[in-house]
């Protein structure tokens, strides 16, 4: 942050000349090209690199206008008119210098004409002509001035989700103990898309109250009515056992309540598998869905625990789509230290993986976080691996530093997070209060693309 001054009119001399140079991002890129309508795939689409071209037009004005808005004569002042000439292209990681010189004075209404000129790192003029301003005529300083970072959402992963639905028979899904607004709207937009058959098991005076409220119509949807929310996540798990629905959602109830249900062997749904909960995450920056596991479920697992943790997550990636996904095995650090556990835990898992004891995707760790999601951090630490810089699966080491990597992302960096438990006979979403209609639509899709795979296994 800085202090801004304007220079007034009276200040201003002809032939006086202000230049600055500005390296281009992918995000300034793209959100210039996307602000000045430039959104044909030669403008905006399937660019990763330096490679790429862009109109030069709203990159090169929108440098120039920040010379003469922020720098010359800067706050205060206002663009009446330009006179710009275009021409070449430019592209991520282009080193821009723009240039504006005063050109001519005129009093009466304080207007003055600026030469502007912007140039790539290889001397290409990109942008010449005239701009004509009105320049202030008293003083301005704004303190302590910040430019906001700009992010863009690359790839919406949760759309791709929803249409890898279509065309799948709806899933039979329990919703449990739906007694507020967004758990009984969230199933009831998913059973309009099509996604699943909603049975509403809970308090049927309840779930009928809420529906008034909101004014939904449960016209054609199985109420199936219990006492309270215990009962409710009891019934909906015998209801599961018995092949009576294909899927849990969470619905007003706490999730300890219904994972109490689900965990014991002899009533619940468990399977040879550890039951362990992935975040499928659409992270705004990140160029593909990013999982994180697990964050709800194992508290301090074991080295055993993350066997089952590491392979539910990369049979739920392959499931979704991504044909061989690649799994960084977070700790603080990216060597084995004997004195930090979960570096000994990511060893072994790699390890493991070399022996055939996880199957269907490339492991490596330990890998902290900067090196697991960016390539620029593993090149500087120099990890050669096929996963540092593109992980597609996140193993933290607990429940409690998972907890913080997903609400972090969430709130931070603006991603929304769907989220589904596995190891267990059907798949179970897990919704939060604060889950967006998206978001819940999202777990629904993810929910019913396990259904599918399921019931492609049974028939196999």
């Amino acid at each position: 942050m800085r202090d801004i001054t304007n220079r007034t009119y009276a200040e201003i001399e002809v032939g006086a000349t202000v230049t600055a140079k500005h390296t281009m991002t992918m995000n300034e890129i793209e959100g210039l090209a996307l602000v000045a309508g430039e959104v044909d795939p030669f403008h905006v689409e399937g660019r990763t690199d330096a490679e790429g071209p862009t109109a030069p037009g709203a990159a090169a004005v929108a440098l120039l206008s920040n010379l003469i808005l922020r720098r010359m004569p800067g706050p205060g002042s206002m663009i009446c008119e330009t006179a710009l000439h275009y021409r070449g292209s430019v592209a991520v990681g282009d080193e821009l210098t723009s240039t504006i010189t005063v050109r001519a004075k005129r009093a009466k209404d304080r207007r003055v004409t600026f030469a502007c000129h912007c140039e790539n790192q290889r001397g290409e003029v990109l942008v010449d002509g005239l701009a004509y301003v009105t320049a202030p005529k008293s003083r301005v300083v704004y303190s302590n001035v910040a430019t906001p970072s700009l992010i863009l959402r690359r790839n919406d992963g949760f759309a791709k989700l929803i249409r890898q639905c279509e065309g799948l028979p709806p899933v039979r899904c329990a919703i449990v103990h739906p007694c507020d607004r967004d758990s009984l709207l969230g199933a009831l937009e998913a059973a309009k898309r099509k996604m699943i058959v909603p049975v509403l098991v809970g308090p049927e005076a309840k779930i009928r109250a809420v529906a008034r409220a909101e004014k939904a119509d449960l016209s054609g949807i199985e109420v199936v009515s219990t006492e309270h929310s215990h009962a409710a996540a009891q019934l909906a798990v015998d209801m599961a056992r018995t092949g009576q629905v294909e899927a849990l959602m969470k619905g007003s109830l706490h999730t300890d309540e219904l994972m109490a249900a689900i965990v014991p062997s002899a009533t619940g749904l468990r399977t040879a598998r550890r039951i362990s909960h992935t975040f499928v995450m659409d992270v705004p920056s990140y160029p593909r869905l990013l999982f994180v596991t697990d964050a709800a479920v194992n508290i301090l697992p074991t080295l055993d625990d993350k066997v089952d943790i590491v392979q539910n997550a990369i049979d739920l990636a392959r499931t979704l789509g991504i044909d061989r996904p690649k799994v960084a095995v977070l700790s603080a650090v990216e060597t084995v230290t004997p004195k930090l556990e979960s570096t000994l835990h990511a060893a072994a898992l790699c390890k493991m993986a070399d022996r055939g004891q996880i199957t269907g995707g490339d492991i490596d760790g330990p890998l902290a976080f900067d090196n697991a999601v960016s390539e620029i951090a593993a090149k500087a630490k120099k990890i050669d691996s096929p996963v540092a810089g593109r992980a597609d699966i996140l193993v933290v080491p607990d429940l409690e530093s998972g907890n913080m990597v997903a609400k972090q992302l969430q709130y931070l960096a603006g991603e929304d997070a769907a989220g589904i438990v596995l190891g267990t006979r059907v798949p179970v979403v897990l919704t939060s209060r604060a889950d967006t209609v998206r978001t819940r639509l999202a777990s629904t899709a993810v929910m019913a693309l396990v259904a599918a795979a399921k019931r492609t296994v049974k028939r196999t």
